[in-house]
């Protein structure tokens, strides 16, 4: 079912229209063996970074693409509706250049900025420990300041593209308990001291890496804080309320793949006569799945559009991913059930669908910490 967009400039319909063909020709036909695998498609992440797509919301004087929110955002819808793991990749890097961008005094922005921008250095984000998940707050990796450096210690979880990327942003303890007490380091994946642990054995989204992190008397120059001391709990949520509408954008990319793939199916498959989407059973299922991928882009986009008109947009941020994230999974289990047995195999890639979506309704904040995010700032009014 082709997606109609409304886009600003000429620009930006070029750049979708070439999103959509590297989905397509490149992303789509290696998905299956590379998650098989569970292989880095370090070449196609390549090709990406190569077609600008690592920098796309950041201003051009910085090294970025200029584009509006919104359109990255649809950029990466389209590469998720082709392979959910590289578009991750694409959201995960874009979030880790945010700190950097945002709140790095010049002199480092104008080092590192530029090669992150265009795809030479990988970024990850490491705020996460074992006991402090939702409650970011908690974290207790610590760094000492001797000298020049910060001496950390401490281990980080569920790292995105670890053992892959280039620079790993640390969120770590300077001060006392609470948020007031964190800071941020920009970490080079040489430091020594810094170890990758073996990585996670996850149920979709295998191609991307994803593993502990730990830091054992690990020397990260002074010169890489990332803002003021202090200021660290502040650069990370402020990160997160764009990385969650990168989330509903991949969400309803996959969930569009899905129903894409629904209808083609059940426009071939045949019973007592017919193609089996003529059937009012499955047709109204299928009706109910367009309308939620359709909503869950609606909603996704006016977030951007406020984000990039300058207006509050957190709330509607949660919003977005909340809603995106339970609307693929809906929709991508009724995808498997369309096909019947068919979809319970991996000779479709529906069953790989559900599975990825899974963990988007716990990543960047689960779905449930949404809800409280959501039900704070109603009654706060």
């Amino acid at each position: 079912m082709p997606v109609e967009r409304a886009l600003p400039t000429e620009e930006a319909r070029d750049l979708l229209a070439l999103a959509h063909e590297l989905a397509v020709k490149e992303l789509a036909p290696r998905a299956a063996e590379y998650e098989a695998r569970s292989e880095f498609p370090a070449d196609v992440v390549h090709t990406i970074a190569r077609a600008g797509m690592l920098g796309l919301p950041y201003p051009e004087e910085l090294g970025g693409g200029g584009q509006p929110y919104g359109v990255y955002l649809q950029v990466l819808e389209e590469l998720a509706a082709g392979w959910a793991a590289v578009a991750l990749t694409v959201s995960v890097h874009t979030l880790a250049c945010f700190p950097l961008a945002t709140f790095g005094a010049p002199a480092l922005r104008d080092q590192m900025l530029p090669g992150m921008l265009a795809g030479d250095r990988l970024g990850a984000y490491c705020l996460s420990e074992a006991h402090a998940g939702s409650d970011a707050a908690a974290l207790a990796t610590r760094a000492v300041r001797e000298d020049d450096t910060y001496l950390v210690n401490g281990t980080k979880a569920w790292v995105t593209c670890a053992g892959r990327a280039d620079l790993y942003n640390v969120f770590v303890r300077t001060g006392d308990a609470g948020p007031r007490g964190i800071s941020l380091l920009l970490a080079d994946a040489d430091t020594p001291g810094l170890q990758v642990q073996r990585p996670e054995r996850k149920m979709g989204l295998r191609s991307s890496p994803t593993a502990a992190v730990s830091f054992e008397e690990a020397r990260v120059p002074a010169s890489r804080l990332v803002g003021a001391e202090g200021e660290g709990f502040r650069a990370a949520m402020a990160a997160l309320d764009g990385g969650r509408l990168g989330v509903a954008a991949m969400a309803t990319g996959v969930a569009q793949a899905a129903l894409d793939h629904a209808i083609g199916y059940t426009r071939q498959r045949r019973q007592f006569g017919r193609p089996v989407i003529e059937f009012q059973g499955l047709g109204f299922l299928l009706a109910d799945m367009a309308t939620g991928v359709e909503a869950a882009r609606a909603l996704y986009l006016e977030a951007a559009r406020r984000r990039d008109a300058g207006q509050p947009y957190s709330r509607l941020a949660s919003m977005a991913k909340l809603f995106a994230t339970d609307t693929a999974m809906r929709v991508t289990t009724d995808a498997v059930q369309a096909l019947g047995g068919a979809g319970y195999v991996e000779d479709h890639p529906v069953e790989r669908f559900m599975r990825e979506v899974k963990v988007m309704q716990i990543f960047e904040g689960t779905n449930q910490i949404q809800r409280v995010v959501i039900s704070r700032s109603l009654a706060a009014e």
